[in-house]
């Protein structure tokens, strides 16, 4: 390495830490939210370029922000001062959130968001922008390539059928017509008894047209009422 480059990042890492041994002055502050204010809008992108459902909140994104941000806050006011540590971790105690996470990577958004926030008000700068960025394409990775997926979707499938139909046997060759996996949920009575509703988790093989699947399911089932539920529709027919 050229003894200039070499010399002159010595230097900047021996300021930063000097820098990080005194009190935050107002400028650094500025200057460490404005950081922490950016990774976070980058975290706010990345959840929504990777979200996959229907219940996507913007309200949430905007959290995710402002919960990275306050969080370096409070880590650059704190700064090893314990009774101000101890008086916010007991205030903070009382507080709980109560939105309804619609998917479980919701939450592990939330650490992320909280995590660069924390990384940044401990003044980390350097490792907190390379591990935000590392993991944010780890995420990216994963998500595009579609990582862990089953192989095809599951459905459920529910069907009425007269008591006098013998359902052990009435939808087996269309099973193995149009099935890979057939299972048997339950058998329930309805209709006062006088008709019986069964629920199936199936896989349907690939190609399959459902529209076909559904027509011989109702014929099998005397035009009484059958609903196929996969991840994001009902299909009824």
């Amino acid at each position: 390495m050229d003894p200039v480059i070499a010399f002159s990042l010595d230097s900047i890492i021996d300021t930063l830490e000097t820098i990080r041994q005194s009190d935050p002055k107002p400028l650094e502050v500025l200057g460490a939210m404005g950081m922490s204010f950016f990774l976070n809008m980058l975290v706010g992108l990345l959840y929504k370029s990777t979200y996959k459902g229907t219940r996507y909140s913007q309200d949430y994104v905007h959290t995710l922000v402002i919960i990275g941000t306050v969080t370096t806050i409070l880590i650059m006011v704190v700064n090893g001062n314990q009774a101000v540590a101890f008086g916010m971790f007991a205030a903070f105690s009382m507080i709980r959130f109560r939105r309804n996470l619609g998917q479980s990577r919701d939450l592990a958004f939330i650490f992320f968001a909280m995590a660069t926030g924390m990384g940044v008000g401990a003044r980390e700068y350097e490792i907190v922008l390379v591990t935000t960025i590392i993991v944010g394409l780890a995420i990216w990775f994963i998500s595009k390539r579609d990582a862990f997926a089953p192989k095809r979707a599951s459905h459920q499938l529910r069907i009425r059928v007269n008591n006098d139909v013998d359902f052990s046997k009435a939808f087996n060759d269309i099973f193995d017509k149009f099935t890979d996996a057939t299972e048997m949920i339950s058998v329930e009575s309805v209709q006062a008894g006088m008709m019986s509703e069964l629920r199936y988790g199936i896989v349907l093989k690939n190609n399959v047209q459902i529209s076909d699947f559904m027509e011989e399911i109702q014929i099998a089932c005397g035009n009484n009422r059958a609903i196929l539920t996969s991840t994001t529709r009902d299909l009824e027919f």
